[in-house]
């Protein structure tokens, strides 16, 4: 371990302080720190990197902020196989797996090679209009469809593996990655799926009937969704990974699969995922009186 790649989110109002303390631990150990964008502003003595060559010059990439950070940062090393350390500057932070106190500890860990990894599943989605491609995104959490500030209904028709399961009328649907099981899917009442789970869900948002109920399908599955009917002069949007948002029409198809790389997570020796449920989700058993 001797190249640490550095992302912030320097809107955070100690984010300067955080990447000083880094910056000082790394020089007591020998590392060298590779940043780009305008975290390299807060970290002067760093080399710099543009943003699409960075996963290639390091051996693990460091993402301090909240779960926006982890996102954008998942997406700069899509492909290249090295893993992301999250550091958690905010409030949730549900994907960083260490507090802003245990920064030095997980600098210590990561030269000592104590840590583990762990790895994510991400979802591919290609948008198909008049029968040739038009946008393709690949997430980490989970594609969504919706109308953002409308209350209108859509018809949505999905199959998967070709089989067709139901036509929707609907506000939308989430399709989610375990790692995106905690995010937009819980929210609108789908299951808690473990990270090492080899599924994705789909989940419909307010559908206009008592029966549907969220789907849990093999991640090797083909899933695929159809604009069916959409009101007139609306537009229903997709999103990925809340990040990026593509207006969509009456007739698109929406193809979705497994991505042929995964994320990488370093984590440090003490981690678990249902310490993180309890923590961040305020999750509890049954207590008795």
């Amino acid at each position: 371990m001797k190249r640490i790649g550095v992302i912030a989110n320097c809107k955070k109002p100690h984010s300067s302080a955080v990447l000083k303390r880094l910056a000082d631990k790394a020089k007591e150990k020998g590392l060298e720190l590779v940043t780009c964008d305008q975290t390299g502003d807060l970290l002067p003595d760093a080399s710099r990197e543009e943003a699409d060559r960075i996963a290639g010059q390091v051996d693990v990439m460091m993402a301090l902020g909240g779960d926006g950070t982890m996102l954008s940062t998942v997406r700069l090393l899509i492909g290249s196989g090295t893993p992301v350390l999250g550091v958690n500057l905010g409030s949730l932070g549900f994907m960083t797996s260490v507090t802003e106190e245990e920064l030095e500890h997980a600098i210590d860990v990561l030269v000592d090679q104590q840590f583990s990894i762990t790895e994510r599943t991400l979802v591919d989605c290609v948008i198909i209009r008049a029968g040739r491609e038009v946008a393709r995104y690949t997430s980490l959490n989970d594609i969504v469809v919706g109308w953002g500030a409308s209350s209108r209904v859509m018809t949505l028709g999905v199959t998967i593996n070709d089989d067709d399961v139901a036509q929707y009328v609907c506000d939308g649907l989430i399709v989610s990655t375990p790692t995106g099981s905690t995010g937009h899917s819980l929210s609108a009442g789908g299951p808690i799926v473990h990270p090492g789970s080899p599924v994705f869900t789909v989940n419909v948002i307010c559908p206009h009937t008592l029966s549907a109920r969220p789907l849990v399908v093999p991640d090797r599955s083909a899933i695929v969704v159809e604009i069916i009917d959409i009101p007139h002069h609306k537009q229903p949007l997709l999103s990925a990974d809340g990040q990026g948002e593509f207006i969509l029409q009456q007739g698109d198809r929406l193809e979705m699969s497994k991505h042929a790389h995964r994320a990488r997570f370093v984590h440090l020796p003490e981690y678990s995922y249902f310490s993180v449920l309890r923590q961040k989700l305020h999750w509890r058993g049954s207590s008795r009186g």
